[in-house]
């Protein structure tokens, strides 16, 4: 089977699987090449709430396909990091799903979620001191924001793998799960974002993901324009009708109607 990327939609969740099981879902350079468009499609389907990614088989990621390192790693690194940031900027919650290895590659996409599951024995490695590769800036600023200073540290400058307990106490990964219960967890919480207001979600990913770069005042100017969306869309008020009448609540925002705000070039820069 050719190594590629695999994309199932259902109940508003689009799984997206790593496969290249010979060598242990490595990323080669076309799947690189393969995640910006792919996500690109995908945030503007409107079926489409939440993004699971997860690896074929028993493993997560091992990394970019080593072969595609021996002719230098310009070319790879620059495609792993325009699929780190497509991902990291994909407008609904992402989540990884994780078993078996989590290595190089697979750990920088697994850090570009929003949020990580993991089974038990999975193992986690930021690999570039064992290759001589020199760490994307973007990616080091994130595993630094994930897991703090010193533990960033420690994973970049040895290379050494750690397994599920130490990455739940680094904050690498947000649950672990016993072993043939991660499928279950995932699907149902993906069920629970579903659940929940689209408005929020993507407010609140935002605002925690775009507030450490910008001055306060354009970071409360966003927030304003997000509290302003949720009066005028009228989910607040849904929300408030549902919990006082103990029913699911009806949320109606998407992103195709939010009004321009600021910086905005004519429309919100979500999908729509």
């Amino acid at each position: 089977m050719e190594p590629g990327l695999k994309t199932h939609v259902s109940d508003g969740t689009a799984t997206v699987t790593i496969s290249n099981t010979g060598k242990r879902n490595a990323m080669t350079v076309q799947m690189w090449r393969e995640v910006p468009p792919l996500l690109e499609r995908l945030a503007g389907d409107r079926a489409v709430r939440s993004l699971v990614l997860t690896g074929e088989g028993g493993t997560f990621c091992a990394g970019a396909d080593i072969g595609t390192l021996r002719d230098g790693a310009g070319e790879s690194q620059g495609l792993a990091v325009a699929a780190e940031e497509a991902l990291a900027a994909f407008p609904g919650p992402t989540l990884a799903a994780i078993r078996g290895y989590c290595v190089g590659g697979g750990a920088q996409l697994a850090a570009a979620c929003d949020l990580r599951f993991a089974e038990e024995g999975a193992l986690f490695g930021v690999t570039p001191a064992k290759l001589g590769v020199a760490y994307p800036a973007s990616a080091t600023r994130r595993l630094v924001r994930l897991v703090g200073l010193s533990a960033a540290k420690y994973l970049l400058f040895s290379g050494e793998l750690i397994d599920c307990a130490r990455a739940l106490r680094t904050g690498l990964v947000d649950e672990v799960l016993a072993e043939g219960e991660l499928g279950k967890r995932v699907a149902e919480f993906s069920a629970v974002l579903a659940s929940r207001s689209l408005l929020t979600q993507t407010a609140a990913k935002e605002l925690a993901n775009g507030t450490w770069d910008v001055p306060s005042a354009e970071a409360e100017g966003r927030g304003a324009y997000w509290a302003a969306q949720a009066r005028a869309s009228g989910d607040t008020a849904e929300g408030a009708a549902a919990f006082l009448e103990r029913r699911a609540p009806r949320f109606a925002w998407t992103a195709g109607t939010a009004a321009p705000g600021p910086g905005d070039a004519g429309g919100a820069t979500h999908r729509s």
